[in-house]
């Protein structure tokens, strides 16, 4: 069952960690400060692991603040929480916590999954048990885990030693799951300025998803950013065309033009190859532009509508990317994570 639309009333009270993980969801999804917001989730982990009777003690005592990681506001929340009452800082949320986008509703309900999401072990926010976690309660058959490659420094790109850490870990992850669910194991590979891919064929072969994107030299000529792209799509590790443009158009990174490549030739190369243009769901991105869209649709593409979640409340921007797809006329069935997990699978090995 989704977050954003849980059954629980929002005047019903939640276990204190419930709480401050709904908070800290809310916050994610309208997009709040992050270190606000990190405030939330730290206090969360500290409770976590301690008996509920101790938090409860610390409560009625008032001294939940002796405890490394919560401060006044999430010790009110927590005392709140232990004694049956929705703190006003949820009770606000709740409120304006409906859809983030209209008229993609039906699409987004068909929506298994997700194939592009971060973790901190890369530039995402949180443990990726916590994606998993989350994805699991918005409802998903599946989430994709795709930190980033290692040229990309400034995110903490993975190396092939931690990328191999990492796979341990989501396996890990996997045993402790029911089967209901899987935590699938992929990338963000950057596509270099050559159209090669930011790590070894090896490593890429034991992944399950990759989603190839251009993240420098976003400047670069029309014809050398056509050919590099390209070169990424006929590349048969690839699965997934990541923000093809790399433009922002909104939000506190500030805007940035979309690159300059020829679409119809790099679509044409994504149909051939049978690689899926990515909507982004982002609502900095928006990306492909609606032009964009549109062409891709026409030249015959697959699609994968992605969250580009780097916190677990930005899992639920699908909604974004399903209205977009929707306003576009795209048959779900050309969307790759409309398809149940086997069936997604087996065309991302396809071209191995």
């Amino acid at each position: 069952m989704a977050e954003s639309t849980s059954s629980q009333a929002p005047d019903q009270a939640r276990g204190p960690v419930a709480t401050l993980r709904r908070i800290a969801f809310l916050m994610e999804r309208q997009r709040e400060e992050t270190r606000r917001i990190e405030a939330f989730r730290k206090a969360a982990r500290t409770i976590l692991p301690l008996p509920e009777e101790d938090v409860r003690r610390r409560a009625a005592d008032g001294t939940l603040t002796e405890l490394a990681g919560i401060g006044p506001s999430t010790a009110a929340v927590i005392t709140d929480a232990c004694n049956g009452v929705v703190p006003e800082r949820l009770r606000a949320l709740e409120e304006t916590a409906g859809p983030l986008a209209t008229g993609g509703e039906e699409l987004r309900a068909r929506l298994r999954g997700d194939l592009h999401s971060h973790s901190d072990w890369s530039d995402g926010g949180s443990p990726l048990e916590e994606m998993a976690m989350t994805a699991m309660e918005l409802g998903h058959d599946y989430l994709v885990l795709t930190d980033h490659s290692p040229r990309l420094r400034v995110a903490n790109g993975l190396s092939a030693e931690r990328l191999t850490r990492q796979l341990a870990v989501v396996d890990a992850v996997n045993e402790h799951l029911d089967g209901t669910f899987t935590l699938l194991k992929g990338i963000e590979v950057d596509i270099l300025d050559d159209g090669s891919l930011d790590q070894t064929p090896e490593m890429l072969g034991r992944l399950q998803v990759r989603v190839a994107s251009v993240h420098s030299k976003l400047k670069m000529e029309a014809p050398q950013m056509t050919r590099r792209m390209i070169g990424a799509v006929r590349n048969p590790h690839t699965n997934v065309l990541g923000h093809c443009t790399g433009r922002l158009v909104t939000g506190g990174r500030g805007t940035r033009p979309q690159s300059q490549f020829d679409a119809r030739a790099v679509f044409t190369a994504c149909a051939e190859e049978g690689v899926a243009v990515e909507i982004n769901s982002r609502p900095e991105r928006r990306d492909p532009p609606t032009r964009l869209l549109e062409l891709a649709r026409d030249t015959g593409c697959l699609f994968s509508i992605d969250s580009d979640a780097h916190a677990p409340g930005q899992l639920d921007m699908l909604d974004h990317g399903a209205a977009r797809a929707t306003e576009a006329g795209i048959d779900p069935d050309r969307i790759v994570n409309t398809w149940e997990r086997d069936r997604l699978l087996a065309w991302a090995a396809s071209r191995l």
